[in-house]
Formats: structure tokens, sequence, C-alpha cells
């Protein structure tokens, strides 16, 4: 049996309690750690309240060498540990209709996401997001304005959205980053880069950073340590606005 277990959004204790009686009770846990991270813990944490040995893999072991997750999963039972929720990558929608293939059973214990956490944080009511995006670190001879386009078609349609930022092994975007990163695609496609920006950074932790507001208050904002997740709102309904001003300075 192979089990998808969601950590939840900041530390070792975000984890339902379903997940965790799930992970004493199975035989091999595995740990994905290039989609997102639980920056407020460590794996001596996480390892010594689960009661388990966690194997970390990176992309590379799920989406070209799974075969140890599944051989695992045909001899008992295994669980496949993402930050978030478990199914918001489709990375990890292919290794479970992998396990199908094999014969493998699969269950999913959900946790919460990013993609809810902004709503409660922002204020912007969930039902007018768009299509999401991530900006990644420009490389030498690669800058992709893609996820420019996917703003400001959204923008053009009245909807919000979320732009995810990049996780390498030694850095994390920042929120400034990323605005930066933004403007300089308006700029290589000659087109007019958002107005209105909200950061959010910690989300899930006791001290959550969120601030709103245009381009140059944010670049110069300290959000602190990571993650941040960053927000390009559509036109703001007055319940919207009004949440924005009382708990995101804007």
């Amino acid at each position: 049996m192979l089990y998808f277990v969601g950590l939840g959004l900041f530390d070792e204790k975000d984890i339902s309690i379903k997940g965790l009686e799930r992970i004493r009770d199975s035989d091999e846990i595995f740990l994905e750690s290039y989609t997102s991270r639980l920056t407020g813990t460590n794996i001596q944490k996480m390892e010594l309240l689960y009661g388990k040995k966690l194997t970390i893999l990176g992309r590379q072991d799920v989406e070209n060498e799974p075969e140890k997750i599944l051989e695992a999963a045909k001899k008992g039972d295994a669980v496949f540990l993402t930050g978030g929720d478990p199914m918001v990558s489709t990375t990890h929608s292919d290794l479970r209709i992998r396990a199908m293939r094999e014969g493998i059973e699969t269950a999913i214990i959900h946790a919460s996401s990013i993609q809810s956490a902004v709503c409660g944080l922002s204020g912007l009511q969930n039902y007018r997001f768009g299509k999401s995006c991530s900006v990644p670190y420009p490389e030498k001879g690669w800058f992709p304005t893609t996820p420019l386009n996917t703003i400001l078609k959204n923008l053009d349609d009245n909807l919000h959205t979320i732009v995810f930022l990049d996780i390498k092994p030694d850095r994390f975007m920042t929120v400034n980053e990323g605005i930066e990163i933004i403007e300089q695609m308006a700029g290589m496609e000659n087109k007019t880069p958002p107005k209105l920006y909200i950061g959010i950074a910690r989300a899930g932790s006791d001290a959550p950073a969120v601030i709103a507001g245009d381009a140059e208050k944010l670049k110069s904002a300290d959000f602190g340590d990571p993650l941040h997740i960053l927000i390009v709102p559509g036109e703001l309904h007055m319940m919207e606005q009004e949440y924005l001003e009382t708990f995101a300075g804007l």
C-alpha cells in the first residue's frame, strides 16, 4: 500500500492526526523535498515526532527513479510525504498512476495547502483566482516570460493570480526578487507590469508576514524568513479591499 500524506504548511506539527498515525503504522517513509519545504522545522524534529526514519527524495528520485518507493509499497505499507497537500504536483499524480499500474493500492491523507491559506491571509475570495504560475530564477540564456503572460491574462479576466516562487537547494526566492523578475519580464515583452501585489511569508506559522501595495513598497519590504509567495490581485471587491487595508497595510 502506498499512502500520500500531506504535511501542511510550516512545521512538523501541521500534520493531521490521521497522517501521523499512518506514518507510525507504516514500514517505510519517504519525504519529497523539491516542490515545497517545511521551513519551520528540520529532519531531526520530524523524525523525533513521527518516530520513524525518513528517506529524503529529490526530483530525480520521484520522476525518473521511483522504483524504491514502489518496491517498498509492494512489500508493505509505504508513505510518501509532501509539504502542503499531497496531490498538488503533477509528479505526485504521476507516481500514483504508476503505483496503480503495478497493482499497488493507494490512498491520500490531505492537509492544508498554500492555495487555501492565501485566501485566509489575504482576504481574497477563492473563486476569483485564475490560473497560477511559477517564477523561476533566470539562468544563462534562459529567461521565460510565460509567468507574465499568465498574470496579464488573469488581469484581463479580472482574476487573481497565485505566483509560486522558485525553491533551490541553496536558496529560496523572496517576494522582492519575484517582483523584480516580473518587472524584467515586462520590460523584455514591452508590456506594463502589474500595479498591485500581495506578498506572504511563512504561511502557517505563528507570525506570517502579509503586505500589500505597489511594486516599490513590496520590493523594499522585509518579509523575513521563507517560504515566500506572491499574489497579483485583479480588481478588488470592497470586502477584499477592506481586508487588505486591515490586515496587510494596503
